[in-house]
């Protein structure tokens, strides 16, 4: 296990990015259901964007698997979540489906927000195209001391909820993508699709299944979000 100065702060620019990242996430889930009529993840200060209740009520997810995971791996990996009333979302199918929406449509803001800010580093002459994309080199600095730093934080931000945004659009339980499939179907088939989605064996050969697909899905995508983010530069 490397526990140099340098994998320490960058550790801790994961680990703050993470925290941000899904506490925003769920704080999303928690604002649209509280707005829908579903004042459950309100009442447990799922509301907000101070990250202790997000981890108060994920532990694990938040703080356990993320460090380990990138002690590991070098990039981090975890969950949350957000309380919500079923008897709300079996009534009203259809909100539920937009408060599962919200969750990855923060994380495609900051996503949003983070090419935006390399854009305009660039424009600034701060960052440049790094020569090789990984997950924290996005994109690269210019010169040491707080560019370099600016450019590793963004870097995260941008490819962590790249693939928050992706992975929990995906149209299977229990992920949001799933909740979301109700918008497209009718009242009868809501119906029979709710029962079979909260299956626990449905649940966890679902997001088995989203685990194996995601790569196929991740690299067009990742592709086309360099080629916007960079039209002048061609990565193979």
């Amino acid at each position: 296990m490397d526990l140099s100065a340098e994998t320490l702060s960058v550790g801790l620019a994961w680990f703050a990015v993470f925290v941000f990242s899904t506490t925003l996430h769920e704080a999303a889930h928690s604002w649209a259901a509280l707005q829908l009529g579903d004042p459950t993840a309100y009442h447990g200060g799922q509301v907000s964007l101070n990250p202790l209740p997000h981890i108060e009520r994920e532990p694990v997810g938040m703080v356990v698997i993320p460090l380990i995971s990138f002690f590991m791996y070098g990039w981090m990996i975890g969950w949350a979540s957000a309380p919500y009333d079923p008897s709300w979302a079996a009534r009203h199918p259809r909100r539920a489906a937009w408060m599962a929406l919200a969750g990855p449509a923060a994380n495609l803001l900051l996503l949003l927000t983070a090419g935006a800010i390399i854009r305009a580093g660039m424009m600034m002459g701060y960052f440049e195209p790094p020569e090789r994309i990984s997950f924290q080199s996005i994109t690269t600095a210019t010169s040491l001391g707080i560019p370099q730093a600016a450019a590793t934080l963004v870097s995260i931000l941008f490819m962590l909820n790249l693939v928050l945004f992706l992975f929990n659009l995906m149209p299977l339980p229990p992920l949001d993508g799933s909740g979301a499939v109700p918008l497209v179907l009718s009242d009868q088939a809501t119906r029979r699709y709710q029962e079979f989605m909260y299956q626990p064996t449905t649940r966890l050969f679902g997001l088995i299944i989203a685990w194996m697909l995601f790569g196929r899905v991740f690299s067009p995508i990742l592709s086309l979000a360099l080629r916007v983010l960079y039209p002048e530069v061609t990565y193979g």
